[in-house]
């Protein structure tokens, strides 16, 4: 298995890198800054053989044009959809690809952009701008829908597959998901743990899917009660959406109340 470490990046952005036991080959996601990148090759030893991108944006890409002329004919993968031109090798949903022995599932999770993919194995997925620890991305492009039915396909992943975002986002996520369901124990206890970690600056991912079925709104959209906090100006969109009997309808008013929150 491809072990990974995090290399920082802008604020709060995490490069994930890829490398194996005794090999100085080593891949990296989501690139935004070459910088950090090139330091931590440099640190190591290490050689840069390929390159995963989940999106356009650039803090996930903006990195990819002075690595590609730092390492000669190094690939790039990505979404086959997308607006940004470096893409070599393109993938659409359910393609494969190995990674330093490891194989990887795509799957298509249009919402925060269209053309969004993550990168999935039963042990390990990288998420993106789509599922974070807590919270999902912004709607920039896509609909809730779409990011309702992103999220219902990573659900189908293992519960103790791990969970690589690209964002330290997960304190702020827990301040609106506390909202939500203040009363969740396991949201509570989820909390205090990201707290202590954040007051030491230290990472708060991977986080596992069973973690994100326990306190992450988005993933709890089907509980009736998950709306029971609801603010009063987006409950009118929740009954419209009830009364159309649309299976997406709570997770829309979630990520609209998440917008103001």
């Amino acid at each position: 298995m491809v072990q990974v470490k995090a290399i920082k990046a802008f604020s709060d952005n995490y490069i994930w890198c890829l490398s194996r036991a005794e090999c100085d080959q080593v891949w990296v996601v989501d690139p935004g800054q070459a910088e950090p990148v090139l330091a931590h090759l440099a640190k190591h030893g290490l050689t840069l053989a390929g390159i995963l991108i989940t999106h356009h944006h650039y803090d996930h890409t903006d990195g990819i044009a002075t690595l590609c002329e730092e390492f000669n004919n190094i690939d790039v993968y990505g979404p086959h959809n997308s607006p940004f031109k470096g893409i070599t090798k393109p993938l659409k949903d359910n393609d494969s690809l190995t990674v330093l022995g490891t194989q990887f599932t795509i799957m298509t999770t249009p919402g925060h952009t269209l053309d969004h993919i993550c990168y999935t194995h039963p042990t390990l997925a990288f998420t993106g701008d789509t599922l974070f620890s807590g919270g999902c991305g912004r709607l920039f492009e896509g609909t809730a829908q779409q990011m309702y039915h992103s999220f219902d396909k990573l659900k189908t992943l293992p519960d103790d597959c791990k969970i690589y975002c690209t964002h330290e986002y997960t304190q702020a996520n827990l301040a609106f998901a506390l909202a939500v369901e203040p009363n969740n124990p396991d949201l509570i206890y989820y909390n205090d743990w990201v707290r202590a970690k954040r007051q030491k600056n230290e990472i708060t991912l991977p986080s596992t899917l069973k973690q994100e079925r326990k306190i992450n709104p988005f993933m709890r959209s089907d509980l009736s009660s998950i709306t029971e906090y609801l603010p009063k100006k987006f409950c009118a969109m929740a009954t419209q959406l009830e009364q159309n009997n649309e299976p997406w309808q709570r997770f829309a008013s979630l990520r609209a109340w998440k917008d103001h929150f």
